[in-house]
């Protein structure tokens, strides 16, 4: 059988550049569905072109018709969402129910992004001075570009290009090359809805590619989310070359469990938050924080119950609570971290090493494992594994548990489990986390607020989507203006004026 090669969506229109492919893989079967193209410094430069060259008439369109645009796109995406969601079943191997939840998301920025009117009406204050007048207006950048990771293929591209491209920018997308079929059927739709040709292109590629948008003097600003040595990168090398960069990088996520948590309703959220997705999730709980031994000891022994009827297999099959990882070297990075903790001297309380699933012998399947009594010196406890591995650590106090978080590198999101509020309200005020939950394990904001974390976790000022995400995509220009009335010259003043 021969297998097709996804190629680039360019200026409105699919184009080949396949003189460098890579394979595309189911993770739950280990087979090759599709090769995809690797662009050029040539085929990206004639993405950035096309956009530049789409630029000026795009930033002209009044908001409102931009808006009405993204209204078509939204109900398009929607009538759409059971073939982009087995998109990214296909390729990235989570479960269906979750990779449409993860397009909902996604679908709900779109939804803000049709606000546009709203929020891009600037602000005007009459008489400032003698019949002077002032206001501040948000313009657009020009070209824009979102280089985008594996674990989200619709989800995270949609934090980006909606809200640059109802602002008025013209956008270059970078999606993960593992992964990148959902966004190639998502440009389609886009141009169905009526956006004009070159606002929104495509380009699959490696660090050719990346680097290109990263030096590209067309190229206003970058929106990135991945690892954080990739997010340092790039934010030192668009910084440099002049741009606005806005880089999320990787999270080392606690759970603190106190003594008056609700444990069962604790163990059911950290289930989910540390083993949904196979842990591949920026946002997921690694790290369980107990907060004295009887809470270390109760929430193990229900961790440990609950994760033996936790049902492991592909994601199309009905009933499963968690897929495979997405690629063999990602599997045998994550297997190598249990290892490693187990040679750390960490408690390995449920293996999750050798799972087979009937069927799927060449899957990229791990359980759910799940490590107790693990030390902050231990690297399985510092460094993200970004797999279906969770971490318990035992400490006496609230304080003590803050601490460690606080000391952590990172600082993406947090949460605790308690009943009680002064506890609750001491530990949002003060952690030093981005987005905090209480007694709510996943604390994504949703597309009003914006999403973004704190250290290491996030390189740039701005957070992604939300109102940020407008003052991202904008720069604020200030008018004044004054029109003499009456004939009445003005005399030279050379003082400053007030």
């Amino acid at each position: 059988m021969t297998l097709s090669t996804l190629g680039h969506f360019i200026n409105g229109t699919p184009v080949a550049d396949t003189a460098r492919t890579q394979p595309v893989y189911n993770p739950a079967t280990g087979q090759v569905v599709r090769n995809v193209a690797l662009a050029s410094r040539q085929t990206v430069e004639g993405a950035i072109a096309a956009a530049a060259a789409a630029f000026p008439a795009w930033r002209d369109t009044p908001p409102l018709k931009r808006a009405r645009i993204m209204f078509r796109f939204k109900e398009l995406l929607e009538q759409n969402a059971s073939r982009i969601s087995a998109l990214i079943t296909e390729e990235h191997g989570k479960v269906l129910d979750d990779a449409l939840g993860e397009f909902q998301r996604g679908v709900e920025v779109v939804e803000y992004a049709c606000g546009a009117p709203e929020f891009l009406k600037g602000e005007h204050a009459k008489n400032v001075g003698p019949a002077i007048d002032s206001w501040s207006e948000f313009q657009p950048l020009g070209v824009v570009a979102g280089i985008t990771p594996f674990n989200f293929p619709a989800m995270v591209p949609m934090w980006m290009y909606p809200m640059a491209i109802v602002c008025g920018n013209t956008f270059v997308l970078k999606p993960s090359e593992r992964d990148p079929s959902p966004q190639h059927l998502i440009a389609h739709l886009f141009k169905e809805a009526g956006l004009p040709d070159g606002v929104f292109n495509v380009v699959n590629g490696d660090k050719e590619a990346v680097d290109t948008l990263l030096t590209d003097p067309r190229v206003q600003a970058v929106s990135f989310v991945g690892s954080t040595p990739i997010a340092e990168y790039i934010y030192a090398t668009g910084t440099k070359h002049g741009k606005r960069i806005q880089a999320l990088g990787g999270a080392k996520n606690h759970a603190i469990v106190m003594p008056d948590a609700d444990i069962d309703n604790a163990v059911s959220a950290l289930m989910g938050a540390a083993y949904g997705s196979c842990g591949e999730r920026c946002m997921a709980i690694s790290v369980a924080v107990a907060v004295g031994d009887e809470v270390g000891d109760q929430l193990v022994a229900k961790l440990k119950e609950r994760l033996a009827s936790l049902k492991v297999g592909p994601g199309t099959a009905p009933g499963i609570d968690m897929g495979p990882l997405i690629s063999k070297p990602h599997f045998e990075k994550v297997r190598g971290y249990v290892d490693l903790g187990v040679e750390e001297g960490a408690d390995l309380v449920v293996d999750g090493r050798g799972l087979t699933v009937p069927g799927h012998e060449e899957g990229y399947f791990l359980g759910g494992c799940l490590f107790d009594k693990v030390q902050p010196s231990m690297r399985i406890y510092k460094e993200e594994i970004f797999g279906p591995v969770l971490c318990v650590l035992r400490v006496k106090s609230q304080e003590e548990a803050m601490a460690l978080i606080d000391a952590h590198e990172y600082g993406n999101g947090t949460c605790i489990f308690t009943r009680d509020g002064e506890a609750a309200r001491y530990f949002t005020d003060n952690i030093r986390v981005g987005m905090v939950g209480v007694n709510v394990a996943l604390p994504v904001p949703v597309a009003v607020h914006s999403f973004g974390g704190w250290k290491r976790s996030l390189f740039g000022d701005l957070y992604a989507y939300g109102p940020d995400s407008v003052r991202f995509y904008t720069r604020r220009k200030t008018i004044t203006q004054r029109w003499p009335s009456g004939g009445v010259r003005d005399k030279a003043q050379f003082a400053f004026p007030s």
